[in-house]
């Protein structure tokens, strides 16, 4: 398929995980894809991978907890392409330690909200400018079913999700004539070297995690990704402010 074939595609935190699996999904569907991310070495080399392969990419190195890097990036990607018809504003951090909510430090409290939270806004600040001159874009933001319901010993984590998805919607209802759709995608748990990372690739944690679906498995990144092109695409036309939940059933209990 060429859904997006000829459409220029921005994903955020797109080195790892989910972001990866979508920025290769969006590029063979037909798009030219920018990866900005705060990683350069494995940023780059996925653009490179991706070149190999015949697609067209580019590597912008971006902290999107910066205003001014984000600002950067939108007018780099303009001054390059010319347009911006897709961002998957999807550049996250985990809570770094489980914890109940009086013993979160206002450090972790600020990189936590700055980086899943401030991130977004600041992403959708720039690239809807640039949308609502050419008439027309979607933006996908990254939530987590933790933007809907609430889990234990992560309410840093569980505030910036539920705010991401707070503010797609207030977002989406104030270009909502303007012919600019924003929507939030909300994984369950799922099977990413971050989650590696952070169970240290305990098997007996993951299996554990497993559990927490109905379907008794995590999700797959490119299963996700699936659910983000599809709210990218023309297929979802109608869909707005919608918190898209992607769970295995984990909402469903």
């Amino acid at each position: 398929m060429n859904r997006f074939k000829e459409k220029i595609v921005l994903v955020t935190g797109a080195s790892a995980g989910i972001g990866r699996a979508s920025l290769l999904a969006f590029m063979h569907e037909g798009a030219t894809v920018i990866n900005a991310d705060i990683s350069e070495g494995s940023g780059r080399k996925l653009i490179e991978d991706i070149k190999k392969e015949g697609g067209n990419g580019t590597f912008i190195k971006t902290d999107v907890s910066k205003n001014g890097q984000v600002r950067e990036l939108i007018e780099k990607i303009i001054k390059i392409f010319g347009r911006l018809d897709i961002a998957f504003n999807n550049a996250g951090v985990e809570e770094p330690h489980m914890c109940k909510l009086a013993e979160i430090t206002e450090e972790s409290w600020d990189r936590v909200q700055s980086i899943n939270l401030k991130g977004v806004f600041l992403c959708m600040k720039y690239e809807i400018p640039q949308m609502l001159k050419q008439g027309k874009g979607v933006i996908i933001n990254s939530a987590s079913t933790c933007g809907i319901v609430a889990e234990p010993d992560v309410a840093n984590y569980v505030a910036s999700k539920h705010g991401v998805v707070g503010l797609t919607r207030a977002a989406a209802v104030d270009y909502a004539e303007k012919n600019i759709r924003i929507n939030a995608i909300c994984p369950a748990t799922t099977l990413t070297d971050q989650v590696r990372r952070v169970t240290n690739n305990d098997p007996e944690i993951l299996k554990l995690l497993a559990t927490y679906q109905p379907m008794k498995r995590m999700g797959k990144p490119e299963e996700i990704a699936a659910a983000v092109l599809f709210l990218a695409s023309d297929d979802a036309s109608f869909m707005t402010g919608h918190p898209m939940a992607v769970d295995g059933g984990a909402l469903a209990i």
